[in-house]
């Protein structure tokens, strides 16, 4: 089963009673029984959970610590035959201190012990710090620190007899689960000013395990979750948080059973807090997306496992191998969200478009404030993308203190324009105060036939061409007369597609969409509609409900719009879809037509994905000669296609090999 780089996780959180062994012990069975029933590869447990966290001086009693090791061996004896990897917390004695340690169990073999390294106060009573395993490092040139001290008994890695098996016992220890990598921390740990997590990331673990018993007090799960998140996005992670729940004590404290899956700043899954059960939530982490990112981030990259940026010192880690993960079905079921809609999430909606408005209309001021033009010249078709240009230019225009009356907007009717996108056009130029011109191109175009001798009933490549390059011809002399700046409206689904004519709606002095997807075009109209510009409401909301369309072939006998370009390079919100992903998360088609099956189940069929998919890959490889020469334009996402910064494709880079095994 093909596992599209996705690794199966859990976070368990038993009810236990403290110092009860026994019972503790049967709860984390029955969840690693159902957590292995799941296909989950990797299952997380609470800080402690073998005793309880809050057995208090119990843990000075030499009784409740050997039953801690006598419940490890039950639970590698349950793992046996099972291809799941277990993590959980128990107190392990070694030279005569006492550890909150976890234990990482794996078919039958216990494979790691990890001890916390920042013990608060109160733990310090009873439990050593797992700094005590830190004191030796390595310099670059490999010259030992510490005085050359043996690393294996007195550094970086400490060797223990526990629950019949050697094993090592340190902070620094990645696990390896077939291609996937994880690390441990506990606790404290992640509310250190520099975690050990951060470190762990940085010696390549994808995955971050926490057995935590964090207690609750007000806000306190707020606090958590900016701490996790921005953790998370900070070390490009995917993070396994576990705490005590039910059945700890509550004599000074309430512990809620907080758990958390977490993924590069954003929750995979969290279950309800103060429950008076066992609960097990799973989620897929994509560990293919973490590197991908990771590989692509300059800090990330530039940064040394030491965590600084001069690399002068680096921990030793063992690393150690468990064995290949779970065999999980993910075409039949995958456990996360996949956002069909990428670039337009249903999750602030509103900020995200106030805010992409207002880097839109800055980034225009700044550049007509520049160059100190008198005038903004843009082409007004009554469609989606000039409409949101002119939108933007008039806030724009008011930033500045400048009157409307500058804003020089253009229709330009051409062989399809229909009667509705042509009065849209008007009614909006009208509505906004601008300088309102009405320039037909069709006399123009028609005498360009005769010149170079084609046939207008030909209605090729040349016929709809000639009438785009008319019209940016048109704007770019206009701009001239009127010492003004082309504003460009083509957004970044056209650019990805190709879906411009080349020194036509290709070309503009400043493009103000270019780092818009059509997806997102229409919802920042819409929101436009809605909020800001409320007085021509129901003319942008028309203009939203109009088919997409260059409008270059002739309408129909009912003055229908003929040509939709969705029909010719089929639906946007796949093709955006496509974009995000292949650019973004640097997946393979293959991938991406996964992920596609498992959005947009119920809307179309794995056959019509694959047809525009392979559409996709085919236009966004054969197309990036326009691209290569794009006008400048603002920044506002993640994905861009500005071959400045962010896209640096060789125009004749082959896309057979994209194109395969779709």
């Amino acid at each position: 089963m093909k596992n599209y780089g996705f690794i199966r996780t859990a976070a368990a959180v038993p009810a236990v009673r403290p110092a009860d062994v026994e019972y503790n012990v049967a709860e984390i069975c029955s969840l690693i029984g159902e957590a292995f029933e799941n296909g989950v590869s990797l299952v997380v447990f609470p800080e402690l959970s073998l005793t309880g966290y809050t057995c208090g001086s119990l843990f000075g009693q030499s009784l409740l610590v050997s039953s801690a090791e006598d419940g490890v061996k039950k639970i590698a004896e349950f793992s046996r035959g099972k291809d799941v990897t277990i993590v959980v917390g128990a107190p392990v004695p070694y030279r005569s201190r006492l550890y909150d340690c976890a234990i990482v169990i794996r078919n039958g073999n216990v494979k790691g012990i990890v001890p916390k390294t920042y013990v608060t106060a109160s733990e310090s009573r009873w439990f050593a710090s797992g700094r005590d395993f830190l004191s030796a490092q390595v310099r670059n040139d490999g010259a030992l620190l510490n005085n050359g001290k043996d690393l294996v008994r007195e550094g970086y890695c400490g060797e223990i007899r526990y629950a019949g098996q050697r094993c090592n016992i340190s902070p620094n220890m990645i696990f390896g689960i077939g291609g996937y990598t994880f690390a441990v921390e506990l606790g404290e740990d992640l509310w250190a000013p520099v975690p050990p997590s951060s470190h762990h990331a940085l010696q390549g673990a994808q995955i971050i395990a926490n057995l935590s018993a964090d207690n609750e007090v007000l806000m306190r799960e707020r606090y958590r979750a900016d701490i996790l998140r921005q953790h998370t996005a900070r070390t490009i992670s995917g993070y396994i948080y576990a705490s005590a729940g039910f059945g700890e004590s509550s004599q000074d404290l309430v512990y809620a059973g907080a758990a958390s899956i977490w993924e590069n700043g954003a929750t995979l899954a969290e279950n309800e807090r103060y429950s008076t059960r066992a609960s097990l939530i799973i989620a897929d982490i994509d560990a293919e997306r973490l590197e991908n990112i990771r590989r692509r981030s300059d800090t990330f990259r530039n940064t040394s496992p030491d965590g600084t940026d001069s690399g002068t010192y680096y921990r030793l880690y063992n690393r150690i191998s468990l064995g290949d993960p779970a065999e999980t079905d993910f075409e039949k079921k995958l456990c996360r969200y996949i956002e069909p809609h990428p670039f337009v999430p249903a999750d602030d909606l509103d900020y995200r478009c106030r805010e992409i408005l207002s880097m839109q209309s800055n980034a225009l001021a700044r550049r007509l404030g520049h160059i100190n033009c008198q005038t903004a010249v843009l082409g007004i078709s009554g469609g989606l993308d000039s409409t949101l240009a002119l939108i933007v230019t008039a806030m724009a225009f008011d930033k500045l203190g400048w009157s409307h009356d500058r804003i020089v907007a253009v229709t330009m009717p051409g062989f399809g324009t229909t009667a509705r996108t042509k009065n849209n056009a008007w009614y909006l130029m009208e509505a906004l105060g601008v300088t309102c011109r009405e320039i037909s191109i069709v006399p123009a175009v028609e005498q360009h036939f005769k010149d170079i001798d084609h046939n207008p009933a030909d209605r090729d490549a040349t016929y709809e061409n000639s009438q785009a390059r008319e019209r940016t011809q048109i704007l770019m002399d206009i701009a001239n007369q009127t010492n003004g700046l082309v504003v460009g409206t083509g957004d970044l689904s056209e650019l990805a597609l190709g879906w411009a004519t080349y020194n036509g709606d290709h070309m503009s002095m400043y493009g103000v969409n270019a780092d818009i997807p059509k997806t997102l075009v229409r919802s920042l109209v819409r929101w436009a509609a809605e909020n800001s510009f409320g007085n021509i409401r129901d003319i942008l909301l028309d203009i939203v409900d109009t088919p997409i369309s260059p409008e270059l072939l002739p309408a129909d006998e009912n003055d229908q719009i003929q040509q939709v370009t969705e029909d010719l390079v089929g639906p946007y919100e796949l093709h955006d879809f496509f974009i995000y992903n292949f650019m973004r998360n640097g997946y393979a088609p293959e991938k991406i037509h996964f992920l596609a099956r498992k959005a947009f189940a119920g809307s179309y069929d794995s056959e019509t994905i694959t047809k525009w998919l392979k559409t996709f890959i085919r236009r966004f490889f054969n197309q990036q000669f326009k691209r290569s020469c794009m006008p400048d334009g603002p920044k506002v996402g993640s994905v861009g296609l500005s071959p400045r910064g962010d896209w640096a494709m060789p125009s004749d880079a082959w896309s057979t090999m994209f194109g395969k095994n779709i």
